[in-house]
């Protein structure tokens, strides 16, 4: 039979796969003989030998995105930093920079990349994900670091002398009533307490406002829990009971009393009230009262919110506050291994907001200021009694 005859008498389809097979077996036979060739050059030690981790010469396999595309990672770098900076020409500016949009964004600059290559290339930039944590404090009064060693002078003064020394502030408001509240306790396994889907306050009964009175040196605390509004003649108030209820007991025959407060709030040194409702309780126990302001920025320093309010929020914690006498209970069951004691009530007393104070009332405050910066320190002395 003629060639002409096998060529007429074979199909198409199988010359072609015939040609694809030589085709193929033609480029694997070319890669063993060079491979074949290596391994002799490296034998005959006429070639550098390799790196350790290497088996071939350079230039092998695939390149990567990186080396192909020499902008690629600025170019990330640049669409993840413009968002940091607020950059407004950045087109994720006001989206989240989750890894599906920074892949758009690339893509957007003429570079295709996928979600996993992407991850890479953020973890060789160095980038993470990270939350926010809090630091910064605000700008720092000059003076900050002098007035802290100034109070602690002067607790050190009245303790060393006998004498009171409370720190005082107010807690963070509760909404009362069967809402989550933050953190875990043990119950019986799949049994989570149910509380209502929506923190709404209208759903409630109210809001609780503890104001704590601290004695630094007994380590006991009393709390009131107010229902109307944290206002400076509610502070005065807690200090007040806290008096009579423990301070006056505690030390019968003190001449006087320190005060440290924050720099703002109900217990603000710019606040007027606080200081008239001071001068009222200074002619009651007729006792001069010297108030230690800490600087602007420094609330979490006070010494009520890591000796008394951080326990707790511990000891309620994962408990719904459905009730106001729950809490009252839940506070007044806070104690430390150090032996602290706490004693709570609760307060069903209005207090007005708003409340204005003339210059005639402020000129009666018989307020005599230190000569370190008298709006931080200074002491109210009691009017004699007539």
């Amino acid at each position: 039979m003629s060639h002409c005859i096998v060529f007429a008498w074979l199909s198409w389809d199988f010359i072609l796969d015939l040609f694809t097979v030589h085709i193929i077996g033609s480029i694997i036979f070319e890669t063993v003989r060079r491979g074949l060739a290596e391994c002799k050059e490296l034998e005959s030690g006429h070639v550098p030998p390799l790196a350790p981790h290497r088996s071939r010469k350079p230039g092998g396999g695939r390149k990567q995105l990186t080396e192909k595309h020499a902008e690629l990672l600025p170019t990330l770098k640049e669409l993840v930093e413009a968002t940091t900076r607020g950059d407004p020409e950045s087109p994720l500016l006001w989206t989240a920079r989750s890894q599906r949009n920074l892949v758009d964004g690339l893509k957007a600059k003429g570079y295709s990349i996928s979600q996993r290559t992407l991850s890479n290339l953020l973890r060789a930039l160095g980038y993470s994900l990270q939350g926010n944590k809090k630091k910064q404090e605000g700008s720092q009064h000059p003076d900050r670091n002098a007035q802290f060693e100034h109070i602690n002078e002067k607790v050190r003064q009245q303790l060393e002398a006998g004498e009171p020394a409370i720190s005082v502030d107010t807690k963070k408001k509760e909404l009362v009533g069967s809402f989550k509240n933050d953190g875990r306790e043990l119950r019986p396994e799949a049994t989570p307490e149910l509380v209502n889907v929506h923190d709404f306050p209208s759903e409630g009964e109210g809001k609780a406002i503890p104001y704590g009175v601290f004695d630094i040196a007994e380590n006991e605390a009393w709390v009131s829990v107010g229902v109307s509004h944290d206002t400076d003649e509610f502070a005065v108030a807690t200090i007040r009971t806290w008096y009579y209820e423990l301070g006056q007991p505690l030390y019968p025959d003190a001449t006087s009393l320190l005060v440290t407060a924050d720099g703002g709030g109900s217990n603000g040194y710019r606040v007027r009230l606080w200081k008239v409702e001071l001068q009222q309780l200074a002619d009651e126990i007729q006792m001069p009262i010297m108030i230690c302001h800490l600087p602007p920025g420094t609330s979490k320093w006070n010494k009520i919110e890591h000796r008394l309010f951080s326990f707790i929020t511990q000891n309620w914690r994962g408990k719904p506050l459905i009730t106001h006498q729950v809490i009252v209970d839940l506070i007044s069951a806070t104690t430390t291994r150090k032996g602290l004691q706490v004693h709570c009530r609760l307060d069903e007393r209005h207090y007005q907001t708003e409340r204005r104070v003339t210059d005639r009332q402020l000129e009666n405050v018989n307020l005599v200021p230190d000569s370190w910066h008298g709006e931080w320190n200074y002491t109210i002395h009691p009017n004699p009694l007539s």
